[in-house]
């Protein structure tokens, strides 16, 4: 059993689990944490987790534990695996759910050092400046990633247990920056989809597949691309602009100088969402993209502008979908990232098109863990956000971005 450590936007990383493990195996345990049912789970090859490690061991709610019952196994058992290493030891704590300090928690880690002492073993402790260290701490010091590195996370469930975890890694953060700052094409106008928000969404549409085809209808710089590349997919592009095509093309080829890529760029073309027919598109296994956001906004737009955007966002989505729907195989995931505006007080605008996928052809699939209403991407003080949307031939998921939602459809048959 492993559990993993949730992003900012835990409903999102929850979404992505259940895609990759299926609903009976994953379970959210804390509004942060959740525990997967699984031989092996890598922190590669999420894109909505912080961390993850395999529970070593258990204290049930019934013993009524505490942060003491944890440190008590920690330094009475645990001490045992690590004297069996040998050697020096990299050792960080994190506790979760749980009313502590960090000057608690470096206590039960001078204990152990002082235990490990005694049996001339040798220990160093990642100093803790919160109760949780942060995912930059745990991957620069590499703990989790060997023997002689490791990271304990003590956490305590909503249901009162104490579950006792060794981490097999935290997410690296600079690769993900470089793919979206050092790459050598970006265009702010056309919307910069994060490359973690592009992981998730091709987790969510393939799962743990090991081979697929994927199709970026509205590829602008081609980060959906550049991410299912990296997790060895085929992958299809176009956008309405050469320029964003000339774009992709370049980033494209900086990924493969600075990747090992084993698969194939099947096509780029510069082509219209709305009416463009795709060649081979009964072979795609899933469609997944950032849709027209319409025009950024610094500050909510008035009722008449907000009236415009949306109806000129709905016809090019609408569109869209009516095009592709005849195209594609009735068993491909349409997974689309399409805008919501926030309004002053927090209230969201919702393109018309989310409550009229029947009559466009599609069966919206619903998350069983996760609600639709709850897969909104958003930074705090922006007024799109990416809302997420799963569909079926089709299936469809639909994500959105500045603020994002997700959810899940299927052509209708």
């Amino acid at each position: 059993m492993f559990v993993a450590i949730l992003g900012r936007l835990p409903k999102l990383s929850i979404a992505e689990l259940e895609a990759m493990f299926g609903k009976s195996h994953v379970r959210a345990v804390s509004r942060d944490i959740a525990t997967i049912d699984t031989d092996n789970l890598s922190i590669d090859a999420l894109g909505g987790s912080l961390k993850c490690g395999k529970i070593i061991h258990v204290i049930p709610a019934n013993d009524r534990p505490s942060l003491e019952h944890a440190s008590h196994w920690i330094t009475h058992t645990y001490i045992h695996q690590l004297l069996a290493v040998g050697g020096k030891i990299t050792l960080g704590i994190s506790a979760y759910g749980l009313s502590t300090s960090p000057r608690h928690l470096q206590k039960i880690g001078l204990s152990l050092k002082s235990s490990m002492k005694r049996h001339g073993a040798s220990l160093r402790l990642v100093p803790n400046t919160t109760t949780a260290l942060s995912t930059a701490t745990s991957h620069n010091n590499k703990l989790g990633l060997s023997p002689k590195k490791r990271e304990l996370f003590i956490i305590k469930t909503d249901d009162g247990a104490i579950l006792i975890t060794e981490s097999n890694g935290a997410q690296n953060i600079p690769p993900y920056a470089r793919r979206d700052r050092n790459r050598p094409r970006r265009d702010a106008f056309v919307g910069m989809l994060p490359p973690k928000l592009a992981q998730i969404m091709v987790n969510v549409a393939v799962g743990n597949a090991v081979k697929a085809t994927i199709l970026d209808p509205f590829c602008g710089t081609g980060t959906v691309l550049q991410e299912a590349l990296l997790k060895g997919y085929d992958v299809c592009g176009s956008d309405l602009s050469q320029k964003m095509i000339d774009y992709t093309t370049e980033n494209i080829a900086w990924l493969q100088s600075m990747y090992h890529i084993t698969s194939t760029v099947r096509s780029l073309e510069q082509a219209d969402a709305m009416t463009h027919q795709w060649p081979k598109a009964q072979q795609l296994d899933a469609v997944v993209c950032e849709t027209y956001l319409g025009q950024p906004f610094s500050a909510p737009p008035s009722p008449k502008k907000l009236h415009e955007v949306t109806g000129n966002c709905n016809h090019i989505i609408s569109q869209f979908l009516a095009n592709i729907r005849p195209q594609i195989n009735p068993s491909t995931i349409l997974v689309v990232a399409v805008p919501a505006w926030r309004d002053h007080s927090g209230k969201f605008t919702h393109l018309p098109l989310i409550d009229q996928l029947a009559d466009l052809g599609y069966r919206r699939l619903h998350l069983n863990l996760v609600s639709d209403d709850q897969l909104l991407y958003y930074r705090q003080n922006q007024v799109v956000a990416r809302e997420n949307k799963k569909l079926l031939d089709g299936l469809f998921r639909v994500a959105l971005r500045k603020k994002c939602t997700m959810s899940a459809n299927r052509r209708q048959k």
